[in-house]
């Protein structure tokens, strides 16, 4: 008996493109690593303003620092951000919608090799601290955690709407979505081991990837790629 096959609606039309909205994200974000690499002396001032702030806070919160580092270490990991991916992945495939399954996996692999890729390139050091309340490892710009968790959950999102989500489900998704990619972020700035550019950087970077992966796929669609199965 053949597996259930994912038949998604008709489309509706919106005056925001995945194009447009990716080009604007695509542009901020290099604005920022622009900003980042010639290191500007106002963003320098607000990045150093904010994680002094935070930290100054932090080191007299034992206990709203460990429930931050459960957050970023667990629940908004990017391990569990691609499990999450792998799982819808595995799905799409055994449903039959094989190309879609291939485009958000490569979409997820893409959004890693941009981000370790410019780690590399830019080089930028983590804060430091003489009381540190958490460590992280190679350079801070753009912060994976916050560029992993805007692309899968991003793509989780299109995935939800392309294939008829009902309403309550759809705002259900959205606000996990939201609290999500902004909570993951406020983690990593709270925690000290990240400024508040390196995290921004990854928010724009990651839906910069994931509006244009989705234009990307509508233009492979209408180009004639991979019909639709009819519902029986």
């Amino acid at each position: 008996m053949p597996s259930p096959q994912l038949s998604p609606p008709a489309r509706t039309r919106s005056r925001v493109t995945p194009f447009g909205a990716g080009a604007v994200c695509a542009v901020l974000a290099l604005v920022v690593l622009i900003l980042v690499a010639v290191r500007w002396s106002p963003l320098m001032a607000l990045d150093r303003d904010v994680a002094d702030a935070l930290h100054r806070r932090a080191v007299t919160e034992p206990g709203l620092v460990h429930v931050n580092r459960i957050l970023t270490d667990w629940a908004w990991d990017p391990w569990t951000m691609r499990a999450l991916i792998t799982v819808a992945v595995v799905v799409l495939w055994w449903r039959g919608a094989r190309v879609p399954a291939v485009w958000v996996a490569a979409t997820s692999v893409l959004a890693t090799v941009v981000q370790q890729g410019l780690k590399s390139a830019v080089g930028r050091e983590r804060p430091h601290w003489p009381d540190p309340v958490d460590s992280a490892h190679y350079a801070a710009f753009p912060s994976g955690h916050a560029m992993t968790a805007t692309v899968s959950f991003g793509l989780l999102l299109w995935l939800l709407r392309r294939y008829g989500a009902g309403p309550r489900l759809w705002r259900t998704a959205l606000v996990v979505a939201c609290v999500s990619v902004v909570g993951v972020g406020l983690t990593r700035l709270y925690l000290g081991v990240h400024w508040l550019s390196d995290v921004l950087g990854g928010w724009l970077l990651g839906a910069a990837l994931v509006a244009l992966s989705i234009d990307g796929f509508a233009r492979y669609e209408r180009r004639g790629g991979p019909r639709r199965p009819r519902s029986s």
